[in-house]
Order: C-alpha cells, then structure tokens, then sequence
C-alpha cells in the first residue's frame, strides 16, 4: 500500500504480520487489579503534565508488556537463533539476552506471553482502568511498541470473525454498556488520529487541523471541534470504529505490509447520575404534592463525568530497516518526532523534574491528564521476538521501565447537575402553569355566566322600559289632539268676530298704495345715475393700468435687445474658448499616449530586473526607469550616499513623480496598476517618501482606496500606505485625512489574505504612535484589526498581532507617564479573548507579539481583574515558565510578582509562584 492511503476497512485487508495468535491457553482466573504499594510516595511535581485543587489519590502508572509469536518471515530468518527475551511471567519478569551468557532482568506489573488471549491481555490491562472510569474517574489505555509488533491488534481489532480476538476498545465498551443506565446514564465517543501533526477526526475526514482547547482555570484539555457521537448499543460503536478504522493512514514497510502511520485516540466520554437519599426525598416531595416546598429544599443532583482515551501509538522505527523514502520518510520522522517528546515528557516526570516539555508535541499535550495528570493510566509495550532488533526492544522496554515510575493524583470527577435540575424545575413550572390554566378557564366561564345572567336581565328591563314609553306616548298624543280641537274652535270663533270689520280694513289700504307708486319712479332714477358714474370710474383706472404696463413691455423690449448684442460677443468669446481646450486636449491626449508607452515600458523592464536580481545574477542591468529604481533599492552598489541621491534626482527628471502620479487618475485600468505598483516600489525607501507626500502621493493613494474596486489596486496601495506610515510625520498626516477609517473600510469589504495583510500592516504601524491612540480607536482601528482575524491566514494574524502589541506597549508608556487613566482600550474593545486564546499559538511570530501584548496590559493593575476574569492569568504563568525568550519569560515574571492583584489570585488558587 503507497504512503498515506487510507487504511482498509474490510476485515479482510485489515489483518497485520504483527498480530499475537489467539491460542487459547489455561489461565489463572483474573483478579481485579490493585493499586501497587510504592516505598515512598511522591507528590506529583511542580511540572507535571495536569494538577488540580481538589484532594486525590496517588496511582503509578501500571505496565504491562506483551510478546508476538514470530511470524513467517522470522520463522524463516531466526530459525537458527534463539529469542532476544526470555518470559518469566509467574515472577512477573523479563530477561532480555545480551549473548549467550549474559542477560538483562525486568520486573512488570504483568508479563504476557506470545500465548496470551485478547480477554486475558484485557482483563489484567484494561479492565481496571474501565472499572475506574465508571466509578466516576478518568482513565488511559496506551499501547507503545516498535513497528509491527502488535500494538493495533491488542487494542482496535474488531472480532468480527472469531469474538475471542476482539480488542480492547471493543471489550471496554462492551463492560461500560453493560453498566449504565440507557435512561439515566450517557456514553459517547470521538474518534481521533494525529498525523503529521495535526489533528484530524476519523469520523469525519473533511474536519481536518482540529484545535486542542485548554481550560485555563482547571488545566483540562480538550479538542471540542471534534465530532462526538452518543453510542446507545454495541453494534453501532462497532461499526463506527469500522469506519474511522477506514480512513486511518497506514503504509507498506519493509516491517510490517500495513504500518500505522498516525496516532490513533479513541475518547469515551461517561455520565452517570449519583443516586442517593437525597433523590428519594425530592422524589417524595414530588407525590406529595407540596410544590413549594419542593422548589424550595431542592438541590441539584451530582453527576459524574469520567473519560477513557485509548491511545494507539504508531509504531518507532529505524529508517535502515523500515526502508521508508519519500512521503514515507517524512511520516516516520514525525512519528519519531512525536514519541521522542513523549519519551522526553515521561524521563521528566520520572526524574521528578521541575520542567516537563509537554508543549514539543501535539501528542504530549494530548495525553496531559494521562500521565503526571489526574488520570488512572495503564500502558502495555509490545515487542518482539527476534534478535535482529534486540536494539529496539530494549529501548521499548526502558520506555515501560521509565514510566512505571510516573505517579499520577487520581481525581474522582463529580459534579451538580443543574442541567437536570432545571429540567426539574421546568417540568414542575409546566404543571403549576397547568392548573393555574385550568383554574384560569373555571374563572372565565364563572365571568362568562355572569355575564350572560346580567345581559338577559338588561334585556327584560329595556323592554319594561320600552312598554312603559309607548304608553305614555299614546297618552299624551291623545291629550294633544284634543288641545287642537279645542284651538281649532276658538280659531272659528274668533275668526266670526273679525269678519265685520274687514270693510274699514281695504279702503284704508287701497289710498295708501297710490301714495307709493308715486314715489317708485323717482327713486330707480337716482339709483341709475349712481351706477353709471362708478362704472365710468371702473373704466379710467382700468385705462390707466393698460398704460402702465404698455410702458413696461417697451422697456423690457428695449433691454432684451441690448442683452442679445452682448450675448452674440460672449458667444464668440466661448467658441474660441473651446477651440483652444480642444487643442490643448489634443495635446495632452498625446503626451499621456506616450507616457503610457514609457510607463508600460518601464513595468516591463523593472520586473525583468526584479526576476534577474532574485536569480542572484549582477549581470546586465537595464537601461532606463528600472536601473534607476535598483539603484534607489539597493544603495549599497553606489560609492556614497550621494550616488543614491543623484539617482533619485535623475529618476524624476526623467520621468517626472507628478506625471506618474497623474497616472493613478486614468481610465485605463492596466496603466493605474502599472503607477501604483511605482509608486509602491518608490514608497519602500524611506528616502523617497518626503518627496511622494510633498507632492500629493499620499493622498492619491487614499484616493485610490475609497474609489477604486480592483483588488489588485487596492492590494498595493495599503502595501504602499503601510511603508509611508512607518514615518510618524506620515501616520499624523494618514489620521489627519481619514486614512484609518479608509482602512477600516477596506478590511471589511476585503477578503484577498494578501490585502488584509497589507492593511493590517497598515494600522498596525499607525498603531505604534502614541499621540494617536484615542484616535485611532474612536475611528474604528481596534475593531477593524480584531475584524480581519476572520481570515484565518498566519501572515494577517501576525500583523494583528503585531498591531496589538504595539497599541499595547504605547498604552503601558502613556499609563507611565500619566497621561492616560483607567482600562485598556484593547479590554474595551474585547481583544482580551481573542489575546488569551492565541497566546499559546503554534506561529511563533503571533505567540510573541501576543505574549509581549499580554505582559504590557498586565503592567497596570486597573486591567488586572479583567484579565483574571478573562483566563489571562494563567497564560502569564505559562509565559513566566515555558517562553522561550529570556527578555519576555523576565518580563512576565516581574509583571506578575510586582502586581498584588495577581499575587491574592495566585494565593487563592494555591498556585507556587
């Protein structure tokens, strides 16, 4: 099989040289293993890999070895030598033979023969770590062993075929289902390699480079971007370890024709509930009925989380006899790489040394807890039989010698489960919501009758009322017509009375309508005359009013006529107005065609030498714009400074910086490239800079940031605003133009690395000016560096980081000096998480830039309790013992014992410092 396939799984294929033979032989019956007495024990050392608060229980590590039967080639090869070891298992010992007359004796905790079964191997290796692990402590399996010797049998064979030679991961988890309780009780399961150094999830191949986690208050590690699968039978964790199995990475060697080339990690994450006397009592309180009391002696219930991590180690190897090449070869150097750090982190604890290297490998910070940690660890070597490779077996076997000697602080992990606390609590609300719901409906139907009754009664009473009304309107229109009659007898009676004198009446009244009609003639004659004379006023003003406006038009004409005479002179002025701009367009159409030619020209000449120039060649130089350029680059080349000076003299006069800079402003999209790529190139000497602000280059290039939409412009203009501002005259001008916002605005909308990483260089240098820190964060620069982490890539994060280190160290001076109070503007901003968490990174440029950042916001005591509450505290230890610079590691030392904030913390977690 070629390097780096994944390994098959089918049963078939998946079968090894290395595997022990399942013979069954007659084996004593398996005791229940006890933790060995030790002369004197020894108290887990200030290095070692985990450690806690809580009081626990000293346990060694238990080591067992385990020997493989030959297989058919050494049958073959060996078959006229003896083994290189000798098995003593009653005495629990091992002699490995020097010669023929000189041996070496080791003492195990158990000694396996190649005879040994798989439900033998598990009973005395495994079994006590499981039995452990579901009394609520956590527990490690671990095979260690070279090449081929066994190790993926003892631990991930499936037993498909025969069920006795079923592995320990099977067998575990068969014990563990066993145990618990479905309805209470959950397992679940993570299936992990680590290849190459990174970490990657076998049950889900895309979710590659998985991060590992560590709790800075408690020390654990984890690795949550895993997939984690909850196993509800037997049958469905087989068939997930089939198919990680599936996509684990093996390779053919001269050892072994499928060598593991990964690190596999199986992690079974147990939760069992803790019933006790307290549960009854709830659980009475509950049938009783009495709700608030309940609710008010109810405690949470304890809980036990426990983690089993079986560790199938690939196997060592010596390049001579594996015959590894290639992609192979590589593969083997890491795996070698990582078990020498194991081996390193494992003499240490042995030696009880007050440094461990745990952070040398992704491995070692994986198996923390598993040795000098919390965890009950049981560890089985495998080797071989053949003398060939006496050499590694001896170095297996001092491995397992050397670890016998690491003791770990067993921890019993329990907890309150609030979670089903709540639970609790939400099913109690849900039956008080119930009856108050019911009790709810039995009040409005009560308020629903009432209402009806008082309705029917408001209904009877309008009719009463109704009946009563009409009577009385009957009764009184009966009195009215009565009334009428009576008035209309009087009406006659009276009506009789003034009939005779009627007579009298009309004579009188026909004198007095001759007496009028005499007199209406001469009054309609007056009134006539009154009309006429306001109607022959009406026609004078109205006379006088057309005058006036005829006045006006006649001046308005003669105006308009001068208007139009001087009109026709201005309109001549303008058409030879426009002629010359025309010709003058003309002109520089021309001269912009042929400082195209000579930009495009000088582009293509200065790339040639570039190339030249990184071939390592001094060969011919280009004549023109480009050896002008070289020679500003590297003035080394010239006798004195005054030979880069004149160049640069040369190179303006030449071609002219405010012609090049006119250029940005084309429409041709190639050109404006081709002239910011200049100017960038001239931007990067610090001796040209003066001359670019001087003449507007500056504010071309912010121009060219707010409107142009092409990357590559872009790209390169923050690159060439990031050179300007390195010169603190230039970073006022950048601010005092907006600059920051502009750049604010290109990190959000960009999303090319290389331009983040410009921009980013960008504010991380306007960063390190400390007249601009308020300024530079009220316009968005903090928010704007913390926004471009989204990216992912090293480069951006470094200079993230570099810009939080800067603004970092400036704050600490200004606090120094008095010129600023209160927090970090970085802690207000909320960078502390995002410093915490990369504090530890793998690139050592962002580890340091962070470190430094964290050890200047720990230098004022007003951040101190932020940065405790933000887990900061403990990545200040970290840095005052593992940082691999002197200066930083002193710093982190100095800050932390100077600070009374820290030094009560620490006291308070009990931490030596």
């Amino acid at each position: 099989m070629a390097s780096g396939n994944y390994r098959n799984g089918t049963p078939k294929s998946s079968l090894k040289v290395d595997k022990p033979l399942s013979v069954n032989s007659n084996i004593k019956p398996s005791v229940k293993s006890k933790p060995s007495p030790t002369s004197a024990l020894r108290r887990s050392s200030p290095g070692s890999l985990a450690g806690g608060k809580d009081a626990g229980v000293l346990g060694r590590v238990r080591v067992a070895v385990r020997l493989r039967p030959r297989n058919a080639e050494e049958l073959v090869a060996d078959a006229d030598f003896a083994d290189c070891v000798e098995l003593q298992p009653e005495l629990k010992r091992l002699k490995l033979r020097k010669n023929n007359w000189d041996s070496d004796t080791y003492e195990f905790d158990e000694v396996l023969t190649e005879f040994a079964s798989q439900k033998r191997v598990y009973e005395v290796v495994a079994k006590p770590v499981v039995e452990s692990v579901l009394e609520g402590y956590n527990g490690t399996v671990m095979a260690y062993g070279q090449t081929g010797t066994g190790k993926t049998f003892t631990l991930g064979r499936l037993g498909e075929e025969d069920t006795a030679a079923r592995g320990i991961m099977v067998r575990s988890m068969e014990d563990i289902l066993a145990d618990i309780s479905l309805e209470t009780d959950s397992v679940s399961v993570s299936y992990l390699q680590l290849y190459m150094e990174t970490i990657q999830d076998l049950l889900d191949p895309g979710n590659d480079n998985i991060p590992i986690v560590e709790d800075p208050k408690t020390g654990d590690v984890s690795v949550p971007g895993a997939n984690l699968v909850e196993i509800r039978d037997q049958q469905s964790f087989v068939e997930l370890l089939r198919h990680g199995e599936a996509h684990r990475f093996a390779a053919n060697t001269k050892l072994n024709t499928e060598s593991s080339r990964s690190h596999a990690i199986l992690m079974v994450h147990v939760r069992r509930s803790v019933k006790g006397r307290h549960d009854k009592e709830v659980g009475l309180s509950i049938e009783n009925g009495n709700a608030s009391n309940l609710v008010k002696h109810l405690r949470p219930p304890i809980v036990r989380k426990s983690k089993l991590v079986v560790v199938d180690l690939a196997g060592s190897e010596r390049i001579d006899k594996s015959g590894s090449e290639g992609h192979t070869l590589e593969e083997a150097k890491s795996i070698n790489l990582s078990l020498s750090a194991l081996g390193k982190c494992i003499n240490a604890l042995a030696e009880n040394s007050p440094h461990v290297p745990v952070r040398d490998s992704k491995l070692t910070r994986l198996l923390k807890d598993s040795f000098g940690g919390t965890a009950r660890t049981s560890l089985v070597v495998t080797i071989g039989p053949s003398p060939r490779h006496r050499g590694e077996t001896a170095s297996t076997i001092m491995f397992g010698q050397r670890a016998m000697k690491v003791e770990n602080m067993v921890k019993l992990k329990e907890e309150f489960d609030y979670k089903s606390l709540a639970r609790r609590l939400d099913i109690q609300l849900d039956k008080v919501i119930a009856e108050h719901e019911r009790q709810q409906k039995v009040f409005e139907d009560e308020v629903q009758r009432i209402n009806i009754e008082a309705q029917n009664r408001i209904s009877e009473a309008e009719r009463n009322y109704a009946n009563a009304l009409e009577n009385e309107r009957l009764k009184f229109q009966e009195d009215y017509m009565e009334s009428i009659k009576k008035l209309e007898e009087r009406w006659v009676v009276n009506k009789e009375k003034l009939g005779n004198d009627r007579t009298g009446i009309e004579a009188k009244d026909e004198w007095l309508d001759k007496t009028c009609s005499q007199e209406r003639p001469m009054s309609s004659a007056q009134e006539e005359i009154v009309e006429a004379k306001q109607l022959l006023q009406n026609e004078i003003r109205l006379r006088q009013a057309a005058e006036e406006e005829l006045h006006n038009l006649k001046s308005q004409l003669v105006q308009r006529e001068r208007s139009e005479a001087g009109g026709s002179a201005e309109i001549l002025k303008l058409c030879k107005m426009l002629e010359d701009e025309a010709q003058q367009k003309e002109k520089l159409e021309k001269e912009i065609a042929i400082l195209k030619s000579q930009l495009l020209q000088l582009s293509f000449e200065a790339d040639e030498t570039r190339r030249s120039l990184d071939r390592g060649g001094s060969g011919k130089m280009f004549n023109g714009f480009d050896s002008l350029m070289n020679q500003v680059r590297h003035p080394q080349t010239k006798d004195s400074g005054d030979g880069q000076k004149a160049s640069v003299a040369k190179l303006f006069e030449q071609v002219g910086l405010q012609k090049i800079l006119s250029l940005l402003e084309s429409e041709d999209a190639d050109v404006r490239i081709h002239a910011v790529k200049v100017v960038a190139n001239l931007a990067a000497e610090e001796a040209n800079q003066e001359k670019i602000v001087e003449v507007g280059g500056l504010t071309s290039l912010l121009m060219l940031l707010r409107s142009s939409e092409d990357e590559t412009i872009r790209r390169v203009a923050a690159g060439a605003i990031a050179n300007l501002a390195m010169n603190e005259t230039n970073q006022e001008l950048i601010m005092a133009q907006g600059g920051i916002s502009l750049l604010s605005m290109t990190a959000a909308d960009a999303e090319d690395p290389q331009t983040l990483r410009m921009v980013a260089g960008a504010i991380a240098n306007l960063c390190g000016n400390d007249k601009l820190q308020t300024k530079l964060r009220i316009e968005g620069g903090i928010k704007a560096l913390l926004g471009m982490v989204r990216c992912g890539h090293p480069d951006v994060l470094a200079q993230v980081a570099r810009g939080i280190a800067n603004f970092a160290k400036c704050e600490s001076r200004s606090s120094s000096q008095g010129t600023k109070a209160g927090k970090s503007f970085l802690i207000d901003d909320g960078a502390l998480p995002w410093i915490v968490q990369n504090a530890n990174n793998d690139a050592s440029p962002i580890r340091r830039h962070i470190e430094l950042a964290l050890c200047h916001l720990a230098q004022h005591e007003v951040n101190a309790k932020d940065m405790i509450s933000g887990g900061a505290l403990w990545e200040l230890v970290r840095i005052s013992r593992d940082c691999s610079r002197e200066d930083i590691r002193n710093l982190a030392y100095r800050t932390l014992t100077s600070s009374p904030t820290f030094q009560a913390e620490l006291r308070r977690l009990r931490v030596e410092f």
